[in-house]
């Protein structure tokens, strides 16, 4: 049976290995960056690779429109992905096996699939001889999974001029479907909580591990990691989030509230999506990693550790002085990397082009927006005025536990909701 362009383009494009291990050394984008621009280039466009750092590789492409006096919309991805050991696979993580109806392998559902569909969309316009309503401008980076620094971060930073005054963006995360009461629902993501990575530096006095010891840097920095992650932030709900659980109060025939009970009735009545959602009514600070000493009877002088916290639009300053508190005295908090929340509008034109584009092959479908928990490469674009919102149109089954699959073991994609994506965002791009 012959592949179809998405399918052999999201095949293609998960062989390549673009782990990102954080600081440490990896294999980088330069392939899968260059993979891109050949394919690119063949449908006559022009693609420019940057490199951050020796194989830290992104790339652009101006992708003229119809209306050429429109700010430009950017279409973005991420090349990179977080890593994957085949021992704790059921097929390999690289070899973009074909299954089920779905493709397994790293970056399914993180995002070179999503990257196939545009590529594939692009490409089907082009061979039609359709151009985009405005001009596109195509971008694909590295270093997502880390923060961007390499990457989207770093792009803006140095050649902002790629991205010719746009002012919008779609990009992952938002235009995925779910079952609420019978009905198909599809996320539209208007919203990111901030991220704030946290280093914490805890400080004492060495000595001999027989000894009583009161000023010992592991204790003070298990007792402020034990704190950080117990600590019970309130409930805060932003416009993004009510709007969502009002939707989602009229599909289960309930009547709104922001009481605990109802909202806990709502998150649930979202199936799997909901602790996503969970997480996007509250700040979080988890405790990710810890090193300290060197000998089993030797205290040492310090200790180190991470939190992974994500702040609500507006309260970075008011949960970073939360965590301080709950470090305590001797433990130090250092910011390691931070990255801005977003709280954009739904009621837009871009977002009804794009519901529009939903609905043509899915009259019935509801589209609701709702705020990320964690980040997109859309941060970075909004420090240079461009407003970014998650669209990467996925019809899932209802029995898919899509959340779970993000970065998760044995990620897969149905093909089925690739082939739907893909000509979701030709209508889109066409009208958009």
């Amino acid at each position: 049976m012959t592949e179809s362009d998405v399918v052999r383009l999201a095949r293609d494009l998960m062989r390549i290995d673009t782990s990102n291990y954080g600081d440490a050394e990896g294999p980088g984008e330069r392939a899968a960056a260059e993979y891109v621009a050949t394919y690119l280039g063949d449908l006559g466009l022009e693609p420019v690779i940057r490199e951050a750092e020796p194989g830290r590789a992104s790339l652009t492409a101006l992708w003229e429109g119809v209306d050429r006096s429109r700010p430009p919309l950017v279409l973005h991805g991420h090349l990179d992905v977080v890593p994957a050991f085949p021992e704790d696979w059921t097929v390999d993580p690289f070899g973009a096996e074909v299954k089920d109806g779905m493709i397994w392998g790293r970056g399914a559902v993180d995002m070179k699939g999503v990257d196939a569909m545009y590529l594939a969309a692009i490409g089907r316009m082009i061979a039609a001889g359709v151009k985009p309503a405005r001009d596109i401008v195509i971008a694909f980076f590295a270093d997502e999974e880390h923060g961007g620094h390499r990457g989207a971060k770093w792009m803006v930073e140095n050649h902002p001029d790629d991205f010719r005054g746009a002012t919008e963006a779609v990009s992952e995360v938002g235009g995925f479907s779910i079952q609420v009461a019978g009905k198909r629902v599809y996320l539209f993501q208007t919203g990111e909580k901030g991220m704030q990575w946290l280093r914490l530096a805890a400080s004492g006095v060495q000595g001999h591990g027989s000894l009583v010891h009161h000023d010992n840097a592991v204790a003070h920095l298990g007792g402020a990691m034990a704190r950080i992650g117990a600590y019970e932030w309130p409930m805060e709900i932003s416009p993004t989030s009510e709007h969502l659980l009002r939707g989602t109060a009229d599909l289960l025939g309930v009547d709104y509230s922001e009481d605990p009970a109802t909202i806990d009735a709502l998150v649930a009545g979202l199936g799997a999506v909901g602790r996503m959602v969970e997480a996007s009514l509250r700040n979080t600070s988890n405790p990710t990693m810890m090193d300290a000493g060197y000998k089993v009877n030797v205290i040492p002088d310090s200790a180190g550790g991470f939190v992974d916290s994500r702040f609500l639009h507006g309260q970075q300053e008011q949960v970073l002085r939360k965590i301080e508190e709950l470090a305590g005295t001797h433990v130090k908090v250092e910011q390691y990397i931070t990255e801005a929340s977003i709280e954009l509008p739904f009621d837009v034109p871009l977002v009804h082009k794009a519901i529009e584009a939903v609905t043509f092959d899915d009259p019935e479908a509801i589209v609701l927006p709702y705020t990320m928990m964690g980040g997109t490469d859309n941060k970075h674009l909004a420090t240079i005025g461009i407003a970014g919102y998650g669209f990467a149109p996925l019809r899932l089954p209802p029995e898919l536990d899509f959340p779970g699959l993000f970065h998760g073991i044995d990620e897969r994609v149905p093909i089925d909701s690739l082939e739907f994506g893909t000509e979701v965002m030709v209508r889109f791009l066409t009208d958009c």
